[in-house]
């Protein structure tokens, strides 16, 4: 069997280009790229590097009430998650509603 050459790292100090490679997504089903973008990193990251993420993706324009196809926000997807509180109330103190 081989052994995987990399480990998958979800906390830790992440950097700002390492932050920006979860900014940037395509949509190819109808949901809204900022959706996808910043679930993508919620599903990724730790609370800690989550915020500094939000911060980020803030600051370069993206929505952070972005929306997927059925009309379901960033902040509504996230509270429906168990552990998802801390992440829900990162956005909501960036400004998310």
């Amino acid at each position: 069997m081989q052994k995987k050459d990399k480990e998958k790292v979800f906390g830790g100090e992440w950097n700002n280009d390492q932050l920006g490679q979860f900014l940037n997504v395509s949509s190819y089903d109808g949901d809204d790229a900022d959706y996808i973008a910043a679930i993508r990193a919620y599903r990724h990251m730790v609370p800690e590097t989550f915020g500094q993420y939000v911060e980020v993706f803030k600051a370069q324009g993206h929505d952070l009430n972005a929306k997927n196809r059925d009309g379901v926000s960033i902040l509504a997807t996230i509270r429906q998650h168990a552990k998802g509180a801390p992440y829900a109330e990162l956005l909501q103190a960036a400004g998310a509603a």
